[in-house]
């Protein structure tokens, strides 16, 4: 190894940088071929060395999120889903909502993407350096449940209001009961106009005061979440369901109903 080489390789340790070591090297035979300045040179292996780490730190921010699978925008597929547009969604991957503390509300039967579109958003915002938390409704309240019986609630609430983004999946699949809604109103409340939400749920808002037992109590969570946010509607039926001929159809209903 060359006497540069070593005094590279020793000062990216020093500055706990490996990656500037390898892309000071090979980018040094192509800055002499082609000219570069010294200011060039030096930002091409900076640039490197940042996309590097910005790249790693995404996948960190992925993993922590607590994603269920991951998924894409680019995989979702909008020719079957007349109730939303490519030019919709798209905008929203570049993460602009978080800063104004917007909220995202997808709504519509299931199967018909919202959980896929919830969390293509939730990866698309730990790509541009947010950290993200995804969990279905009834997940996040016990977690909520869980902290008030510790006497941890206003700590916990306060925890997740530093996060700018949490997903909230599957609300209205299951109803809760008065304390369990108590709990998913301060979550909204403490997160109103201070950081973002996304929220999927099979049923209209007209009908949340089913899942909330209350309908004072949906009217008055449903203001908070809507007043800064784009909610879109999907519609047709399930994406899962429409490679499935006549013939397997009537089974999968009997295996539903034995459920």
């Amino acid at each position: 190894m060359s006497e540069p080489d070593t005094q590279i390789s020793y000062l990216a340790a020093a500055l706990k940088a490996p990656r500037v070591r390898e892309a000071a090297i090979r980018l040094a035979h192509q800055a002499r071929d082609s000219g570069w300045t010294h200011e060039d040179y030096l930002i091409a292996v900076l640039d490197r060395e940042v996309a590097a780490r910005n790249a790693s730190g995404a996948q960190l921010r992925i993993r922590a999120a607590g994603f269920p699978a991951r998924k894409t925008l680019e995989e979702f597929v909008f020719d079957h889903q007349p109730g939303i547009r490519r030019d919709d969604l798209t905008p929203l991957a570049a993460g602009h909502y978080l800063t104004e503390a917007r909220n995202i509300v997808l709504l519509g039967p299931p199967g018909t993407g919202k959980t896929h579109l919830a969390i293509a958003l939730g990866i698309a915002a730990c790509h541009t350096g947010q950290r993200v938390m995804f969990a279905t409704a009834t997940d996040w309240v016990a977690r909520l449940q869980d902290a008030y019986q510790r006497g941890r609630l206003p700590a916990e609430l306060t925890k997740l209001r530093r996060y700018p983004l949490i997903i909230i999946d599957e609300v209205g699949y299951l109803p809760f009961e008065q304390d369990a809604a108590n709990l998913f109103f301060q979550l909204v409340s403490s997160r109103y106009e201070h950081a973002s939400l996304i929220l999927t749920s099979n049923l209209p808002f007209a009908r949340w005061g089913e899942v909330f037992g209350d309908q004072t109590v949906a009217a008055a969570m449903i203001d908070r979440i809507v007043h800064h946010a784009d909610v879109h509607t999907l519609k047709g039926g399930s994406y899962r369901l429409k490679h499935l001929t006549d013939d397997t159809l009537p089974s999968v209903r009997l295996t539903d109903q034995t459920n």
